[in-house]
């Protein structure tokens, strides 16, 4: 992949975009293949179930889930006669509770132990988490599964008029753009996914306005992204002045949390208020907001539980993915907290639970020399298999701290390693400083923030209201 990544950034620009599209042509192949449109389909004739119904539908998926589970994968068939549990005991959720909590350590020191002895006959496609806590998972999927995760996606973004065909301004982590490139455009173009994809790593007060300009010339209806890379776009039209010359007509959030400063800032700059999911690779659990702004819980795509929930109804999301028969999970642990889990109905009409909000995978922005900001770097290590956990602080702008807290030995061949990956995000003026750790520091709700800025410019600031005082000081929120 390297080697790839370099070939493309010696390209032309045109041929850059040419590169792009023909890499979302095969994205289009694997994520939209001959099983897509009936999973879409079925999953909008599942809009107007009651809730009974498809609370029923995703028990009797567990059911068999759990079956498969405690006959065909390795790890469950030893844990149920460990635990003496009658694997047709588990109906509901509830019935859940039998069953350990599952950890990402614990998949990462056995993962063949999670694939299953039959899973189902197709060849299986490689995922990625995206590694919020510094430490990301690969494991394997059919298509099928690839493509029903897909399919519930798409079916709340449908919920809000955006279609397949819809041309999206794409404010992700894509590393699209070469690091080198000093000038516009700042960005590509995807033909078949209908995609802008604007680079997240190049973005400061000198290129932003090129950003504007281009976001002015091709007028997207949808804007998409990280609300971190978003919340940069909109937080420099404030501080200037300035607008995008249109209003689009969606803005929709994925990765991160979406804080409320960073939905306030983004309304007040585009005149649009951002709607959000919530999703994992891992497919344990998937979130979606509704038209009238009601945060849902998909229940008939995976099973949802909140564990250890506090007195004011904060727990950790566990979940169990009812959709990948290859690589099995049950009772796993998110990392990220959800509150005011209730099972009300929505004016919207849509089943499931609904959650008053998420909070998860926060993270800072990291500062380069030249004043870019950088968010959502989790995804930087996917692939350092000696990483038990890792964390980036900054104190000082141009110079970051890698915290690594690393399986075994950990010396020169990888030290490089961990810096050559950062390189190609944050380039070679940037001062890295890696640090061994036995453990990294977590905050008050158990969550380990993997980028950590001791800058004022590093954390989110928003741009106060005339008239109206807001306390920008973020320190309470970490």
């Amino acid at each position: 992949m390297s080697r790839l990544r370099a070939i493309y950034s010696r390209l032309p620009i045109p041929l850059q975009n040419a590169a792009c599209s023909l890499a979302g042509w095969h994205t289009v192949r694997q994520r939209f293949g001959e099983t897509f449109r009936g999973q879409l389909a079925a999953y909008e004739e599942r809009n107007r179930w009651s809730h009974n119904r498809i609370v029923g539908f995703r028990n009797a998926r567990l059911k068999d889930f759990v079956r498969h589970c405690a006959d065909t994968v390795p790890y469950y068939r030893a844990l149920f006669p460990e635990y003496g549990i009658d694997p047709g005991s588990i109906r509901e959720i509830e019935d859940l509770k039998q069953l350990p909590v599952l950890t990402k350590e614990e998949i990462r020191r056995q993962p063949h132990a999670f694939y299953s002895d039959d899973p189902g006959g197709e060849l299986l496609m490689n995922r990625d988490t995206g590694g919020t806590t510094g430490n990301p998972l690969r494991f394997g999927a059919p298509p099928g599964t690839i493509s029903e995760q897909w399919a519930v996606w798409w079916r709340y973004w449908r919920w809000h008029g955006i279609q397949a065909d819809t041309w999206c301004g794409y404010f992700v982590g894509l590393d699209v753009v070469p690091r080198r490139q000093k000038r516009a455009p700042f960005w590509r173009t995807n033909l078949p996914r209908r995609q802008i994809m604007f680079s997240a790593y190049h973005m400061n007060d000198r290129s932003l306005p090129e950003y504007i300009k281009e976001l002015r010339r091709r007028r997207p209806p949808w804007l998409h992204g990280y609300p971190s890379v978003l919340a940069l776009v909109a937080n420099h039209l404030l501080a200037v002045g300035d607008d995008i010359g249109y209003m689009p007509r969606w803005i929709s959030t994925g990765a991160e949390n979406l804080l409320p400063t960073q939905r306030d800032i983004i309304e007040r700059a585009f005149g649009v208020t951002p709607i959000q999911h919530y999703g994992l690779a891992e497919g344990v659990a998937n979130i979606s907001q509704c038209e009238h702004s009601r945060l849902h819980v998909d229940e008939d795509f995976a099973a949802v539980e909140i564990a250890d929930a506090d007195d004011d109804g904060h727990g950790h999301l566990v979940g169990s993915n009812l959709s990948n028969p290859a690589f099995c999970l049950l009772r796993y642990d998110t990392q990220d907290i959800v509150s005011g889990l209730t099972e009300e109905s929505c004016p919207c009409g849509h089943p499931g639970r609904l959650v008053s909000a998420i909070d998860g995978r926060r993270e800072d922005y990291v500062i380069l020399p030249d004043g870019t900001k950088l968010g959502r770097l989790a995804h930087v290590f996917v692939g350092l298999d000696f990483l038990r956990e890792a964390q980036i602080v900054q104190n000082k702008p141009g110079r970051i701290i890698v915290r690594i807290v690393p399986r075994g030995a950990f010396g020169r061949r990888e030290t490089e390693s961990v810096e050559a990956a950062l390189r190609r995000r944050v380039g070679e003026e940037m001062g890295i400083d890696v640090t061994v750790c036995d453990a990294l520091e977590r905050s008050s709700s158990g969550k380990l923030r993997f980028v950590v800025s001791g800058l004022r410019s590093g954390e989110l600031q928003p741009i106060p209201r005339q008239g109206i005082h807001i306390d920008l000081d973020q320190k309470e929120q970490k």
